[in-house]
């Protein structure tokens, strides 16, 4: 049995759903009334109908966003955690190497950055609320193991290494909750929608670098309890888990669009975009991880500072200003053009670098911590950017184009959208590893950060080249 809904939504609660047999997808009544059924399945959902989404359809949309937004914010978390953990280590008894803490850095990135390319169709074929718990259930994986392999400082490198792989589950979460969002919002809203959802996620990997450094030493004396670092995530999980079984839906609506994928891979503007969205979101992840192991291998005595009982590490405030400019990054690029905005944000990221090489022989770590804070907001501000260029190319290529394309091209951009962030999250690992080779071959950073400065103005002049400068295909598009 059915129930039709027209003009309120359920709240809190399975409300308007009844006992039935069914409980995976359909294809709906054909009527613009909201179906539900068993397994919170909705059938009928268009955003796009004014009445539907004035009535019933906004109250559900939001429930289903701040949930999905409370889940993706752990799945960063989870994703940053080592990033952090790493520099407690050598504290706890571990002796590591330079190159296997790195190691112990990038390999959640490279996994998150994998997953993200299937979990960009799972929602559709299991349904944004199943997939919802099933991926907040993962994280319980890499916490867990965590918080048993860390007690122990005989624990084997390479198990060490498959531990924080599992870190890479967080990673994954960014493009299922996006993919699952973009369905639940008229494309008038969507931008707002994932604004919030990506910001609100990024914003997990400041929350992990500022909490874990306090768990691990409040009430601890001289010793650490680093085994919280992974325990004290576990109750937020299941947390996110009965919210999602509670408030979520799946919708019948979505689809997975492998067509508009492929019609995607074969766009070559798809993997320009990618390689600049390496340079930006790539760049604030990566720096992000590596950050507070930076701070503790130049300024030791500033790696973390009490107090009370407990120690906090300053490594926080980077991720945290790069989350909080990635809206307004955006917003300026509504305005002036996204390509614009990108150039600019590499040119004060290519400064930016440049100044932490100038100024670390001076020793100051407040002029240290004052440069990358730069580098971290004009990260922040690409990213929103370059993000705001995606939909913007490929409606200007498809205005371009002779004839009428096969795939429409808001499907396509919608797909490019998935793919570019699993792509750009790649960056991820490769900043920890350029930094390592860096340390490796010539024993210090400077080298890994004139490459950093050399790459972001090859990306700014290839922004100008191909979408700013007057005579391109695009420039008149005002991408």
């Amino acid at each position: 049995m059915t129930s039709t809904v027209t003009g309120t939504a359920p709240t809190d609660g399975p409300t308007g759903i009844h006992s039935g047999t069914d409980t995976g997808p359909a294809t709906g009544t054909g009527s613009s009334e909201l179906v539900h059924r068993p397994g919170r399945w909705i059938d009928n959902w268009n955003p796009e109908d004014d009445a539907q989404w004035t009535g019933p359809g906004r109250p559900i949309a939001r429930r289903n966003l701040q949930w999905s937004i409370f889940a993706e914010f752990l799945g960063f978390v989870v994703w940053q955690l080592w990033s952090i953990v790493v520099v407690a280590l050598p504290a706890a008894g571990f002796t590591l190497s330079t190159g296997e803490i790195f190691w112990l850095i990038s390999i959640p990135s490279l996994v998150g950055a994998t997953l993200r390319f299937p979990y960009s169709f799972v929602v559709a074929k299991v349904g944004g609320r199943t997939w919802t718990i099933i991926s907040a259930g993962l994280l319980l994986l890499p916490t867990i193991a965590l918080a048993t392999v860390v007690g122990n400082p005989d624990t084997p490198f390479g198990v060490l290494l498959v531990v924080a792989a599992l870190a890479g589950f967080g990673g994954g979460n960014f493009a299922s909750s996006m993919s699952n969002i973009t369905y639940f919002y008229p494309q008038r809203e969507k931008g707002w929608a994932l604004g919030l959802n990506a910001a609100g996620g990024n914003l997990g990997a400041s929350v992990a670098q500022f909490v874990v450094p306090i768990v691990i030493t409040i009430g601890a004396g001289a010793a650490l309890n680093l085994p919280l670092a992974g325990w004290v995530w576990v109750p937020l999980i299941l947390l996110a888990m009965l919210g999602a079984y509670r408030y979520m839906d799946n919708l019948s609506s979505a689809k997975a669009d492998f067509a508009g994928s492929a019609a995607a891979l074969r766009e070559p503007h798809l993997w320009l975009l990618a390689l600049l969205y390496i340079g930006t979101f790539g760049s604030f992840i990566g720096f992000a991880s590596v950050f507070p192991k930076l701070i503790a291998d130049q300024f030791p005595e500033f790696s973390t500072f009490a107090v009370g009982g407990a120690a906090i590490s300053l490594a926080f405030l980077g991720a945290l200003v790069g989350s909080l400019a990635r809206p307004y990054g955006g917003r300026l690029a509504d305005r002036f053009g996204g390509a614009r905005i990108t150039m600019t944000a590499f040119a004060v990221m290519a400064a930016g670098a440049m100044l932490v090489v100038w100024t670390l022989p001076l020793g100051n770590f407040w002029i240290f911590l004052g440069c990358f804070l730069l580098l971290f907001v004009a990260t922040g501000v690409g990213n929103g950017a370059t993000y705001r260029m995606i939909p913007t190319v490929f409606a200007a290529r498809a205005g371009a184009a002779h004839g009428g394309p096969s795939i429409t091209t808001q499907r396509k951009a919608a797909a490019a959208l998935g793919l570019i962030s699993a792509i750009g999250a790649y960056g991820g690992f490769l900043v920890p590893q350029i930094l390592n080779l860096s340390q490796a071959t010539s024993g210090g950073y400077a080298n890994a950060f004139y490459g950093f400065v050399a790459a972001y103005v090859v990306l700014l002049a290839v922004t100008y080249t191909v979408y700013v400068r007057r005579g391109s295909a695009l420039a008149t598009h005002r991408i």
